[in-house]
């Protein structure tokens, strides 16, 4: 009988791409598949996947659906063979080309060719997608990938369109320790919303931070680019509640530091309020996760 780990060491690099394809979209849209589809996203003749789709459903891997919104779905074995969490995420890792997010491509194997010396490292990434979209001396990101958190630049040396492969030049590595947000953040300077905004500036400026929070009843947020405009358009009587923030973003201090890393990136915001039980506790910026990140 054929084991998990022999199906997967059968299957070849398309059959792992249309594999991968085939779950990520199902996923997203929540219904079977269709071949066009999956021959589209990596980049293969319709009649390449149907040939294939045989073979995957002689291996148990693809079973069909039939009716006119029907297709193909993969089997709970497939998500073993690549040791995929059935009831887990979109497996994506992101790839960006010279600062700009790839639509439909995502890392599928990373492999370094290299033991990393501080002057050089090549490496090779499988890419499910379009490969002919990379061109050779473009800059390419990669990660973060789901199980280290690894993060990846360099530039792009060679492409093999045939494995779907592109050859890098590694520029920089970066991994992101899986450590709760509380061992970074910052404990936050707490005033009142009746304080002047003469007195904010000068417990901000006396502890050496660029925001504090307002304790009222609806809690909020002031910093210093706050407190500068509101005295420069004349408003240096009023009392911080006035001008304070009351939405804002948090985060539990129990939450790995990745987590607040894709909400920065996602909201391009300058802090976020760290919970503690469901009370505010501290701050954490971009430069509280510069920081925590150490070279992998």
């Amino acid at each position: 009988m054929m084991t998990i780990s022999d199906a997967y060491m059968d299957l070849t690099p398309v059959q792992r791409d249309i594999l991968t394809a085939l779950i990520n979209i199902h996923r997203r849209e929540g219904r079977a598949v269709k071949g066009e589809e999956i021959a589209e996203l990596i980049d293969r003749n319709p009649g390449t996947i149907r040939n294939q789709m045989q073979s995957l459903k002689a291996l148990n891997l693809v079973e069909g659906v039939p009716g006119p919104k029907g297709g193909y779905r993969a089997t709970g074995t497939a998500y073993e063979v690549l040791c995929i969490d059935h009831a887990g995420d979109v497996v994506e890792v992101p790839v960006i080309k010279n600062g700009v997010r790839v639509d439909g491509a995502t890392a599928n194997e990373i492999i370094f060719n290299k033991v990393m010396r501080h002057d050089s490292c090549d490496g090779v990434v499988r890419i499910t997608g379009n490969v002919r979209d990379f061109n050779i001396g473009d800059e390419i990101e990669i990660g973060p990938t789901p199980v280290n958190r690894l993060y990846i630049k360099g530039e792009i040396t060679g492409r093999d369109d045939t494995m779907s492969r592109l050859i890098f030049r590694v520029k920089e590595m970066i991994s992101v320790p899986r450590v709760p947000v509380r061992r970074i953040a910052r404990r936050a300077v707490r005033i009142s919303p009746t304080t002047s905004l003469q007195e904010a500036s000068r417990l901000l400026i006396h502890n050496g931070v660029g925001e504090a929070l307002v304790e009222d009843s609806s809690p909020g947020l002031i910093n210093l680019s706050d407190l500068a405009r509101a005295i420069a358009e004349g408003r240096d009587k009023v009392e911080v509640r006035e001008i304070m923030t009351r939405g804002f973003l948090t985060i539990d201090a129990d939450d790995l530091i990745f987590e607040a890393i894709k909400m920065l990136g996602k909201t391009g915001s300058s802090q976020i309020v760290v919970l503690e039980g469901g009370i505010p506790w501290g701050f954490v910026g971009p430069s509280d996760l510069m920081k925590s990140l150490t070279p992998a």
